[in-house]
């Protein structure tokens, strides 16, 4: 039996803005990247289908034209994703040139090895008088090995999908993007889907990464400004025994969906994929042969319907070469009818358009947040006669056996955390401004019936921008430049980081005796410190404060949503909503004072956990909770110091210690932490 979990439902209000062309052909997030042209580190945080590649086209030519590089160089993940950057007849819808690569400077689709005959292609190029060149991250790194840094002076260097990038010294991009950033003689433009990497690692060094300037897109306008999605769905599903026995329980024949299913070596794979997909398509109908033209599997349902699946898990490489070209057919773009379902392994996540996909189902967990972002992104294209579109993981049930359940918890785990992150992602921009006597209405929003009001925090909702401004007392502002980039760019970065850390999730959902603080304000505080060195402890702590308060605003806001357990916000009853930003607003509104300390009170992770507990059998959720408490360790002298650097600070503003007999759960556990400091320094453990 598949269990439902409550989904998260966002609405948007569909106002067709986002794809409308200004006189150069440009939509509206090209036309904010295309302002930042003169930049020379230049970001750009946009959702698939915004229309990053061609930005990039109008920003390379720029630098080409009028900026005095010599050559653009892009850089893409895999060969498919060179296509993106074919020749466009930019000058055909207002731009004042075209974008045209040489067939023979698209390395993409050149032969031979990455390692070989495309460097020594790419070298002829930096002697070559043409301008534009692209190739994939692997030739790249190949050819900077090859050639050195100063190879590529006073070229554009432009990075798609950019979050495969990493600090982390083994990872050749990360490392040559530093060097390349540390001499200074390139323009770097650097383009993501994703906000965030995957596996918590930092994309750039700090100091790197605040050489950049940042355009950010967010979901929100995209959706809000397309002509006909107005609904994302997002929901997780529970199964035991086989997924394929229960996949028609998610998966319904009327919508054009993609099926991921799990990798060979997850826990969910039958580590049979091929008979994995027959047993998807038996189920789904009757076999009626193959297409001799697509290559696509032909079945008929119970209802009579005859549906057409493509099937790109096949090991044959002339039948999924086939089916693979067949789906790219430019003629059949348009064509609603071309394919129903999509089956696929590995393929399908980026740099793939199918517009009309309505549903993009993934079976198991998936190892990288940064995945699960391009895969929902390949059901969020616009297309006539799409009003809804949903995102499902169905994920396996913890079973008996011991080691089982240890992993089956770790991907519990990494897909709540994943849910979450996409809540975050789907949520407004939120403008956080300290309450204070002088505060007064911001121009741009709106603030409800009876409009601002000065002895209240109050809430202001730009609905065209997506963007909330909430007023919360005691809330510290950023001084740097920075922290203040950081609070209005990286937020989402910073949660990823925390909801990823598995001792801050584990404890969160599973430690009844947990203080909400200790999650809040020293596990947050500790991720801000190792993430930002640099930043002093005010700014540390400004970043701490905004990305608490963005989070447990989402989470609160959902839980009025699904109809979860509400806390008392200010004596009236949360009413659940159908969006999640309807929830934002009417939490924000209904808390009678909005303050820093509140925010701080609520567990981040207590609205997961009610979902699990509707999704998950009691003996599951039970050897769950057993398999995380079992494992309960004491005080860490980290942990320690971070309390007692709080006990400092409590000292400062009440005149006196905190006590260990107090009523407060959290003073408490700020003496206890500031008695282990005290131990652990007289044992020299922090020597």
């Amino acid at each position: 039996m598949t269990k439902i979990v409550p989904s998260v439902s966002v609405s948007y209000a569909s106002n067709g803005s986002s794809t409308k062309s200004n006189a150069l052909g440009m939509r509206p997030m090209q036309e904010r990247a295309y302002e930042r042209r003169g930049e020379q580190y230049l970001l750009i945080k946009s959702p698939p289908a915004s229309g990053k590649s061609r930005a990039l086209m109008f920003i390379a030519l720029d630098k080409l034209h009028n900026q005095g590089l010599k050559q653009a160089i892009i850089v893409v993940p895999e060969k498919s994703i060179g296509a993106s950057f074919n020749n466009e007849p930019l000058s055909k819808y207002g731009f004042w040139a075209d974008w045209q690569v040489e067939p023979k400077w698209n390395l993409c689709n050149a032969p031979g090895s990455d390692n070989g005959g495309k460097v020594k292609s790419l070298g002829a190029f930096l002697d070559s008088d043409d301008k534009i060149l692209v190739c994939t991250h692997a030739t790249f790194r190949f050819a900077v090995d090859q050639f050195g840094i100063a190879a590529f002076d006073e070229r554009l260097i432009a990075v798609d999908e950019f979050h495969h990038v990493s600090a982390n010294p083994d990872n050749k991009l990360g490392a040559h993007l530093g060097e390349l950033i540390a001499r200074d003689k390139v323009h770097i433009v650097a383009m993501t889907g994703s906000y965030f990497r995957g596996d918590s690692e930092a994309v750039l060094a700090p100091q790197d990464e605040s050489r950049f300037d940042t355009v950010t897109y967010t979901y929100y306008e995209q959706l809000n400004g397309y002509e006909y999605l107005k609904n994302l769905d997002i929901g997780y599903y529970f199964y035991s025994d086989s997924y394929a026995d229960d996949i028609l329980k998610v998966l319904d024949p009327a919508e054009k969906t993609i099926v991921h299913i799990p990798n060979v070596n997850s826990r969910e794979s039958t580590k049979d994929k091929i008979r994995e997909v027959e047993h998807i398509i038996e189920e789904l109908g009757e076999w009626q042969g193959t297409d001799p033209v697509t290559g696509f599997q032909l079945v008929k349902t119970p209802e009579g319907r005859l549906l057409k699946i493509a099937d790109l898990v096949d090991d044959d490489a002339v039948k999924r070469d086939r089916v693979s070209a067949a789906l790219k057919d430019p003629e059949q773009k348009h064509n609603r009818d071309h394919v129903d379902i999509i089956i696929a392994l590995g393929m399908a996540k980026e740099g793939f358009d199918w517009i009309w996909c309505e549903h993009a189902l993934t079976v198991g967990y998936r190892s990288s947040l940064t995945e699960i972002v391009q895969i929902i992104g390949r059901a969020t294209r616009d297309a006539p006669g799409k009003t809804r579109a949903r995102f499902t993981n169905l994920i396996a049930e913890p079973d008996a056996a011991e080691q089982a359940v240890t992993e089956a918890v770790n991907d519990t785990l990494k897909a709540i955390a994943a849910s979450l992150l996409m809540e975050q992602v789907l949520a407004p921009r939120f403008e956080f401004t300290p309450k204070n006597p002088t505060s007064g209405p911001q121009a741009g929003f709106d603030y409800g019936e009876g409009g601002y009001d000065p002895n209240k925090c109050n809430v202001g909702v730009n609905d065209e921008t997506g963007k909330y401004q909430i007023e919360i007392k005691g809330l510290v502002e950023p001084k740097s430049e920075e922290a203040t980039r950081i609070c209005r760019e990286d937020l989402n970065e910073v949660i990823a980081s925390f909801v990823q850390d598995k001792n801050t999730i584990e404890r969160g959902l599973f430690d009844e005796e947990l203080v909400p603080e200790e999650l809040t304000q020293v596990r947050m505080g500790k991720i801000i410190k190792d993430r930002y060195p640099n930043l002093d402890a005010e700014d540390q702590e400004a970043v701490r404060q905004h990305a608490i308060a963005a989070l447990n605003l989402t989470q609160q806001a959902k839980q009025l949503l699904v109809g979860g357990e509400t806390i008392e916000v200010g004596g009236s009853e949360p009413k659940p909503n159908t969006a999640l930003l309807a929830g934002v607003r009417k939490f924000a509104m209904d808390v009678r004072e909005l303050d820093i300390d509140l925010i701080d009170r609520i567990n981040p992770f207590s609205e997961a956990y009610a979902i699990l507990a509707k999704s998950m059998s009691e003996d599951s959720l039970k050897q769950v909770a057993a398999a995380i408490s079992g494992k309960r360790t004491s005080l860490t002298p980290d942990e320690a110091k971070e309390l007692a650097l709080r006990a400092v600070k409590f000292k400062k503003e009440r005149g006196r210690l905190p006590s260990v007999s107090s009523a407060d759960p959290w003073e408490q556990r700020m003496a206890e932490g500031a008695a282990a400091f005290v131990r652990f320094k007289d044992e020299g453990r922090y020597d």
